[in-house]
């Protein structure tokens, strides 16, 4: 998990930003999406969208020569009400980058 967010929306107040996390209020077909900054070079970072402690997608910047390089990924999930969906930090540090990355998560279709 990544450190307290700051949550610039958050209507229906279903994103915990005491953790970082999103809590699904009904069953349905969510999108979500990120984009993390890594801002030292020499290091390789692995971010995980995850759902219920389990890993969905991933996504690496590993560019041994340059100071800043993004990953980003997006997905369409299904959750069911009350699951968790949140950010990992796999392998590397965000040390500055984390207040230039972004994670966002919205209901396409209720089911």
């Amino acid at each position: 998990m990544f450190l307290k967010a700051e949550v610039l929306v958050n209507i229906g107040l279903n994103f915990d930003s005491e953790r970082s996390t999103f809590i699904a209020p009904r069953k349905g077909i969510y999108s979500f999406n990120f984009h993390v900054v890594k801002v030292y070079n020499r290091q390789t970072i692995q971010v995980s969208l995850m759902l219920n402690g389990w890993p969905v997608i991933s996504a690496f910047a590993g560019d041994q020569d340059v100071t800043r390089e993004a990953a980003s990924n997006g997905v369409l999930i299904q959750m069911e009400k009350g699951d968790r969906a949140y950010l990992k930090l796999e392998r590397g540090n965000l040390m500055g980058g984390w207040k230039y990355s972004t994670f966002s998560g919205f209901l396409v279709f209720p089911l």
